[in-house]
C-alpha cells in the first residue's frame, strides 16, 4: 500500500480505530479554518510523499 500518513489514518478510523484530530489542507486558508475547527493550540505537519521506509 502506497498511502500518506493522512490516508492511512482515514483508513484506519473507517474501522473504528482511534486515531488522532487531524485534518489535511493545502491552503493557508484552508489551515487557518481548520486551525479554528480543531482548536488551539496546533501542530502543523508537513504531507511529502518521497517513497518508502527502504522495504519490499
Amino acid at each position: 500500500m502506497d498511502l500518506l500518513e493522512y490516508q492511512g489514518k482515514q483508513h484506519f478510523a473507517s474501522f473504528g480505530i482511534p486515531v488522532s484530530d487531524g485534518r489535511a489542507v493545502r491552503t493557508v486558508d484552508e489551515a487557518l479554518a481548520a486551525a479554528e475547527e480543531v482548536g488551539y493550540p496546533v501542530v502543523v505537519k508537513a504531507q511529502v510523499h518521497v517513497g518508502g521506509r527502504g522495504k519490499a
